[in-house]
């Protein structure tokens, strides 16, 4: 049981964490401006992984790939210390599985947590000073929907 609770809070702690590099990433490849108070809080919680990895893999074709990896790094350490933890014998190809599933899970979270916060805004306040950003960061997603369902009598179905 407490083994349990240890790892929830290390995948707690370190999806969070990766969260922060994925939107880091995110609002890079999108060309998008953050508000200040996000950008200063995202840059300096990753600024301390990202610079060393820059320094080895610059960024090319206009993506920063040292987030990317970086994110990557946190899922394969964080899957490493939960195998050690769980598995008697420690399983090289058991932690890459992990870590790619982790990968996917933090991707998809973080694209449904955006979304959820453009509906909240479209329903409470569309003119939050957030607004525009985040929806800036799902445009890319909901283009393709928003095309095939057009508004009806000022009903925006997606958001």
């Amino acid at each position: 049981m407490l083994l349990n609770n240890l790892i929830y809070v290390i995948k707690a702690v370190t999806g969070v964490f990766a969260g922060f590099l994925l939107l880091r990433f995110w609002m890079q490849a999108q060309r998008i401006r953050p508000p200040a108070s996000l950008a200063q809080a995202i840059f300096k919680l990753t600024d301390w992984l990202v610079h060393p990895i820059r320094r080895v893999i610059p960024g090319f074709a206009g993506y920063d790939w040292a987030t990317l990896i970086g994110a990557l790094l946190v899922a394969l350490a964080t899957a490493g210390f939960i195998v050690w933890l769980v598995l008697p014998v420690f399983m090289v190809e058991q932690v890459f599985i992990m870590a790619g599933i982790m990968m996917a899970q933090w991707i998809i979270y973080e694209f449904m947590a955006l979304l959820l916060l453009e509906v909240l805004f479209s329903w409470v306040n569309p003119s939050a000073p957030f607004a525009p950003f985040v929806r800036a960061l799902n445009e890319p997603l909901l283009s393709p929907v928003r095309k095939l369902i057009p508004a009806i009598g000022g009903w925006i179905f997606p958001p």
